[in-house]
Order: C-alpha cells, then sequence, then structure tokens
C-alpha cells in the first residue's frame, strides 16, 4: 500500500471503517450462526438418539467461525481501497485457506464417522472399535479430494500431465516401497474381510495368542494374557495360519476330567457332577448355562478310577481358566460333602527279604 493511499486513509477514517465493520459484522454473524446450528444439532440428536449430530456440531464448531472470518476478510477487502496488484492475491489466498479448512475438517468428520459407525456394525451386539487403518483410509481420501480441488481451482494447475508423471514414478515408488505396500494391503484385506475384528481373541499356529488391539498400515497388535504386545507384520499375518476364538461367536465350550474310586455309584456320581455343574453355570461369572452342560462317562473306568468328562461352555476364550478354578473347586468340595473318594494313583511295593538275611 503507497504512502498516498496510507495518508488518505488516515485523513478519511470511513475508508478504514467500513472494511473493518464488515469483518466484525460477518464474525458476529458467524458467532450466532454457530450458536443456533450447534443448539439444533443438539437437540436434533436427542431427540432421534442419533450420534450423527453429535459428530457434525464436534466437527463444525470451530470450523464455522474460521469459514465466517475468511468471508469477513473477502468482504472487507473487496470494499477496501487497496490497490488491485495486491487484491490480485487475496481471493487466492483465501481460496487456499477455504479449501484446506474444509478438507480438514471433513477429514475428521470422516475419521470419526467410521469410528462410530464402524463400532456399532458389529453383529454379536457388542461395543467394538474400528480399526486405525480403516479410519486412516477415509481420511485419506478426503485429503485426497481436498488437494486435487486445490490444485484445480487454486493453483489452476492441468492434473493430466501431473497424473501421467505419477503414474510413471508410482511404478518406482511401489518397487522401492515394496514390503511397505505388501503390509498396507494386507491390512486392508484383513480389516475388511470380517475374520479378524478389534477385541477377538485369537492363536497363531506359531505360538502368539492373545486379544487384537489394533490394525494399522504396518502391523497388527495383540495383547497377550500378561498385557505384552505382540506386533504382527500385516503381510504375515495375511499369510498365517490362526484360530479366532470369538467367531462364529464368542462362547467358548470347555471340559475337563474328574476321577472318582472305582467302588462309586455311577449313576449317582453322574448326577451329582451335573447338579453341581449346572447349578455353577448360573453362578460362576463367564460362564453360561446355554448350552446346557453335561456329562458323559468318557474315558470310563481306568487302572485306579471311574472317570468322567465334564462339558460346559463360557463367554470368552479368555475367561476359560478363571472358569475352570472355579468349577473345580465347586466340584471337588461338593464330593468330599457327598462322601466320594476321589483316588489317587496309589504303588505298591513288595520287598523280598534277600537271601541269608
Amino acid at each position: 500500500m503507497g504512502i498516498n493511499q496510507m495518508r488518505r486513509m488516515v485523513e478519511d477514517p470511513y475508508l478504514l471503517i467500513v472494511p473493518v465493520l464488515l469483518l466484525g459484522l460477518t464474525l458476529l454473524v458467524g458467532l450466532f450462526v454457530r450458536r443456533i446450528l450447534i443448539s439444533t444439532l443438539g437437540a436434533w440428536a436427542k431427540r432421534t438418539n442419533s450420534h450423527l449430530g453429535d459428530l457434525l456440531s464436534g466437527t463444525l464448531r470451530g470450523s464455522i467461525l474460521l469459514w465466517f472470518a475468511i468471508l469477513g476478510v473477502h468482504l472487507a477487502t473487496q470494499s477496501s481501497r487497496i490497490p488491485p496488484r495486491y487484491l490480485h492475491y487475496i481471493p487466492k489466498t483465501l481460496a487456499f485457506l477455504w479449501i484446506l479448512s474444509l478438507t480438514i475438517a471433513f477429514s475428521r468428520l470422516a475419521g470419526n464417522a467410521v469410528r462410530y459407525y464402524g463400532t456399532h456394525v458389529a453383529g454379536d451386539g457388542e461395543m467394538r472399535e474400528v480399526a486405525s487403518l480403516t479410519q486412516k483410509l477415509a481420511q485419506l481420501i478426503v485429503v485426497s479430494f481436498g488437494i486435487v480441488l486445490m490444485l484445480k481451482i487454486v493453483f489452476d494447475i492441468n492434473l493430466t500431465p501431473v497424473l501421467a508423471t505419477l503414474g510413471v514414478g508410482g511404478l518406482a515408488v511401489a518397487l522401492a516401497l515394496q514390503d511397505t505396500l505388501s503390509n498396507l494391503f494386507a491390512g486392508f484385506y484383513v480389516s475388511i474381510s470380517g475374520l479378524l475384528r478389534i477385541g477377538d481373541y485369537i492363536r497363531l499356529s506359531t505360538g502368539e495368542e492373545g486379544y487384537v488391539s489394533d490394525i494399522n498400515w504396518r502391523c497388527t497388535t495383540i495383547r497377550g494374557m500378561t498385557n505384552n504386545i505382540v506386533v504382527i507384520p500385516n503381510s504375515k499375518l495375511g499369510q498365517a495360519i490362526y484360530t479366532n476364538y470369538c467367531l462364529p461367536d464368542k462362547r467358548t465350550d470347555l471340559s475337563f476330567s474328574i476321577g472318582v474310586a472305582v467302588d462309586s455309584d455311577v449313576d449317582r456320581v453322574e448326577e451329582i457332577l451335573l447338579e453341581e455343574t449346572i447349578a455353577a453355570s448360573r453362578q460362576i461369572p463367564g460362564m453360561v448355562s446355554d448350552p446346557q452342560p453335561y456329562i458323559r462317562f468318557v474315558p470310563g473306568p481306568s487302572a485306579f478310577s471311574l472317570v468322567y468328562e465334564i462339558n460346559f461352555s463360557a463367554s470368552e476364550f479368555g475367561v476359560q481358566g478363571q472358569v475352570q478354578s472355579e468349577l473345580r473347586k465347586r466340584i471337588f468340595k461338593r464330593l468330599r460333602k457327598e462322601g466320594i473318594v476321589i483316588p489317587y494313583p496309589t504303588s505298591m511295593v513288595i520287598s523280598e527279604p534277600r537271601a541269608g538275611a
């Protein structure tokens, strides 16, 4: 801005007051609109019991005022006496800020929406987190559209040569990042296949086991029973043989054997074991009563006892140790109360006197 221009603005404050008033008025309108919009979205979310209103209000709360500030600067500069050579750069700068803020806002909205709605699509009715890889892919798509708009609108760049260059250079990049891309695509496949979900308990053929805590662009992490994290590259997991103890549902069937003295009443022992196991299924945390527990006289008579197999179910694989421990204690106490002996292996040692002793 030249010296003469500044002198005119000082001598005639009206030239400065109008742009400032326009900027201030636009910001006040933005505050009013934000308050009305956030209140409306909150009331709609409470009335419809929808989380979409909360997602939108969280995204728009900080962005609306920024958008009105950009609009206010635009109106203020257009009504000012700024020389045209300086005014030429302002619209492009404001357009750049506008597209950048839109991209950030909608990227955040996409990530939050994927995280929330991905958590609620679990078929077993439980709250399950969505993998961070899925959230980042949704955000990456939004950011890609934002970059394309910015290059086309703000910088007026023809995208055809750019895409051709990227196509040629992409081959070299793909070869250089072969392992990284392999992990990325394997992680994406694992995420959308439905065979592995956040919170599932898995055991690999190599022995590692635990709860799946996250699937990101490079690796999958599982939390073991000792609360340690096991890191598995996605490319390895995509080729691994593993057991998912939460599919088709989290319930897991368990069994253990117990032996009683060979002179025990076979039918009475079976009746006691079934009665105690059914009662325990309603009282022990983590043990389920549907399907109902059952007893099998298997393998039956052995060298020193009558062996029964106790079959029952736990709510999930991770609680099996606690459930079995509590059930074993209950059965042991009940058998002792009923006077039924639990035999132990015994050996008879026959000692013959030495010759001449």
